[in-house]
């Protein structure tokens, strides 16, 4: 699924990634905690293709078996529009669009009719229980409502990766508990696999690992490498 080596990052001087090693199975929910500063949001944007790792030359980033740093600007756009879905603390929604209009954008980039994205919408929007607000403007919307719209928009192409950067983190304890169940749902229903960064105790426990990261580095591995996600016992 996914298989990192070597991932390194210098912004200037300041080495912010150290020679990073990761392999990531598809079906799991992989949490990655951390101080501030350690490095886990530039991993995970360099692993979902929005930046890029200073040393391309003796490092490997392979999604799918493609390398994708091989890739040109436009190969790379499509692939990451197809293959992954990002959600992030602050669920970036535009305003002026309502609940489906949002949803549909990553599908119609891809050139999906719009009768089918529409549809496809709804039905993402029905799961999450949010079928009573699809023409509900974003400031219309409660905040867990406003990142379940956000989860939908980055399901609605179907990709088999879902990067969250502190998803839960600017929402109030009942949505946040919320939004973590439904992550371990998505994944069991549709079978994709999260990396998320996260400083919610709670959400990283939960994860079939916990990776640490600390001054650029992973420290240590806590939880089980499950080879089979749907034998995982229920929460």
């Amino acid at each position: 699924m996914i298989k990192a080596t070597n991932i390194q990052k210098f912004y200037g001087n300041l080495q912010v990634l150290k020679g990073v090693d990761l392999h990531i199975k598809k079906g799991e929910v992989v949490s990655i905690v951390g101080p501030s500063g350690a490095g886990k949001t530039t991993l995970l944007q360099i692993l979902g293709t929005l930046d890029v790792q200073s040393n391309k030359l003796d490092s490997r980033l392979l999604i799918n078996d493609v390398e994708v740093t091989d890739l040109s600007d436009r190969q790379l756009a499509k692939f990451r529009n197809e293959h992954i879905g990002f959600i992030f603390q602050f669920h970036q929604l535009l305003p002026e669009f309502t609940a489906i209009e949002n949803v549909c954008i990553p599908a119609f980039i891809k050139k999906t009719p719009k009768q089918e994205a529409e549809k496809k919408a709804k039905e993402l929007l029905e799961f999450l229980g949010l079928s009573h607000r699809i023409n509900h403007r974003p400031n219309e919307l409660s905040g867990g409502e406003q990142q379940r719209v956000a989860v939908a928009r980055a399901l609605i192409n179907g990709p088999s990766i879902i990067f969250a950067d502190e998803p839960s983190g600017n929402l109030d304890s009942e949505s946040a508990d919320n939004l973590h169940k439904l992550f371990f749902e998505l994944r069991d229903t549709f079978g994709q696999t999260f990396i998320i960064v996260t400083h919610n105790k709670e959400l990283a426990d939960l994860a079939d690992r916990k990776l640490t990261m600390v001054d650029g580095v992973f420290t240590d591995s806590v939880g089980i490498e499950w080879t089979d996600w749907s034998k995982k016992p229920l929460l």
